[in-house]
């Protein structure tokens, strides 16, 4: 499969999150070209500040392999991570994070930190952005939209 249609699947995650009142951010693992892991933001419904898409994703895939090391895995998220997303990525060992959306408030990887290039972290994450970020943004904007109005 393709980086699009991974990222398909993360969009399609984060518009469940979306309907449910949620930060529309959807995130996949993948792991020899198939999905072990997902999850969309619930941080309302579950009453948890950690309760970002990654975070359920990485937990789903570590589920998934019955393993909290998830090498040789990869990442597609809707919106570039944040620092609590970013450390978890770097502690789960992910190889490479595929991001949408730039997030300029809290972006960890590029928009407001390079957190990736820190030379303390015992991991070495590759990651790039702006897949399908036109359908990512317009995704959040139509959520915050709807939510001032």
């Amino acid at each position: 499969m393709s980086i699009e249609n991974f990222m398909m699947h993360a969009i399609t995650l984060a518009k469940i999150a979306f309907n449910k009142n949620e930060v529309p951010v959807g995130a996949i693992i993948v792991k020899d070209g198939k999905v072990i892991g997902k999850g969309f933001n619930q941080v309302i419904s579950k009453n948890s500040v950690a309760s970002h898409a990654e975070i359920n994703a990485i937990n789903d895939a570590s589920e998934t392999l019955e393993n909290y090391r998830l090498n040789n895995c990869d990442m597609y998220v809707t919106l570039e991570p944040c620092h609590m997303c970013a450390k978890a990525i770097v502690d789960a060992r992910i190889s490479h994070v595929y991001f949408a959306a730039r997030e300029p408030k809290t972006g960890a990887l590029e928009s407001i930190d390079q957190f990736f290039y820190k030379y303390h972290l015992n991991h070495q994450v590759n990651f790039s952005g702006g897949h399908m970020e036109k359908e990512s943004s317009k995704l959040l904007k139509d959520f915050f939209y709807s939510r001032r109005n």
